[in-house]
Parts: structure tokens; sequence; C-alpha cells
């Protein structure tokens, strides 16, 4: 049997110009959360669309990763250059 992905995303709003940095097994499942308001965190953002995401086999790895986009500024500067969300 395959080990599932894990994935860590970004969240946008053109509503308030966030963005949301989220880490998940399911990434669809999340994304419906999220889009239908059941996401505390970014109820307030709505409508949200999902603007990136990775995909990493090992848990840890994810969460490394979405630890580094939250908490150094110049990892996530620069992810939102690759994507076009700069500014």
């Amino acid at each position: 049997m395959m080990e599932p992905w894990y994935y860590v995303y970004l969240l946008g709003s053109d509503k308030t110009k966030w963005i949301y940095i989220g880490c998940t097994r399911d990434l669809k499942r999340r994304m419906e959360e999220h889009m239908n308001g059941e996401a505390h965190t970014t109820k307030r953002m709505l409508p949200v669309k999902l603007l990136y995401y990775e995909a990493y086999r090992s848990q840890a790895a994810a969460f490394h990763r979405e630890k580094m986009l939250k908490q150094y500024g110049s990892s996530l500067a620069k992810l939102k250059i690759r994507i076009g969300r700069a500014g």
C-alpha cells in the first residue's frame, strides 16, 4: 500500500490580500472545508482560492516546510515572487 502524501498549501483572498499557509494529508477535503467556511482561520477571508501547493512523502518534511514559511519571512517572500503574489 502506498504511503499518503502530505501537502503544504497557500490560500489567497482578494478580499483581504492575506495569505494563509497550511498543511494537510487530504488537500481536497481541506480545500472544501476552507471554501465552505468550516475553517475558523480562513472564514473571514472568503472566498479563498488555492494559490500554490507542494507535496511531500514525509509528514515531518511537510511540517518543517510549513514552519519555515510561517517563521521566516524570506522563505515566504521568495515563494510569493515565484507565484506572482509579491507586493
